[in-house]
């Protein structure tokens, strides 16, 4: 069903989501298309983003599946001039594409450090640059990343992850202090343990999950959506005046 777009926030806006497959960044997606903005979907296989391509344009919205593998230069390079070719602009992007399998810190090995370093932390601030400059020329744009709570507790076996995700809410003070006097506002948004394909396995065991739950005040673990909606917040006309912050959707998490 096509949306009315006459009160949607993003209405005329075009929204580039990385890692947008599956989760978080699927959810993402499908709320900017929701707020009425044309979504590119960076992917890290553009083949499997059809069916998420096929509701986007349900809703009367336009959308773009991207080769993105956001460790890779080159694709970020490509993907966003394909947008910038396809729909003539990037309003927004949202920094979703991460990793950080749990291990031990003395098991940790360099090829895993790397990996994740490349995805949560190299591949924010390069598709931030790549990006940046398109928003630079047509006169401005929102950035959104996704930290985490890991970024601000300490988790057991997340060093790197943790480590990763504190980086990115610091980089997004230094990218919005930098990019404030080309009207780019950068925010971000630290979630805690959300159901999501990537979590299921842990979350399916019942006393991890028990584990979780009893750390979070609000007494429950989260979904996609809930990080969506504050993600498209930050992307719309109300959040006009913040920039450099970091939202916490934790459930109360990190006030402890």
């Amino acid at each position: 069903m096509k949306e009315d777009s006459s009160s949607s926030p993003l209405s005329g806006q075009v929204a580039l989501v990385t890692g947008s497959a599956r989760g978080i960044g699927r959810a993402c997606a499908l709320a900017l298309a929701q707020a009425g903005a044309d979504v590119v979907l960076g992917l890290r296989d553009r083949e499997s983003g059809g069916e998420l391509a096929r509701q986007i344009q349900a809703l009367g919205r336009k959308a773009l599946c991207v080769q993105m593998d956001v460790s890779r230069l080159p694709q970020i390079a490509e993907a966003v001039d394909e947008a910038v070719r396809q729909l003539a602009r990037i309003d927004v992007l949202v920094n979703n594409a991460g990793m950080g399998a749990p291990s031990p810190a003395e098991k940790v090995t360099e090829g895993d450090f790397d990996a994740t370093i490349a995805i949560n932390l190299k591949g924010t601030f390069f598709v931030s640059q790549a990006v940046a400059k398109v928003m630079i020329g047509q006169g401005g744009g929102r950035i959104i990343n996704i930290s985490s709570q890991a970024g601000f507790v300490a988790l057991p076996t997340e060093s790197i992850y943790c480590m990763t995700k504190a980086a990115i809410a610091h980089l997004t003070k230094c990218l919005a202090l930098e990019w404030a006097a080309f009207h780019i506002n950068v925010n971000a948004v630290a979630p805690t343990f959300i159901k999501t394909p990537g979590t299921k396995k842990w979350l399916d065991d019942a006393s991890f999950r028990e584990s979780v739950v009893k750390r979070i005040p609000l007494g429950r673990i989260g979904n996609p959506e809930e990080v969506a909606a504050p993600v498209v917040f930050l992307a719309s006309p109300a959040a006009s005046l913040i920039t450099g912050a970091t939202l916490m959707v934790d459930g109360g998490w990190t006030i402890q």
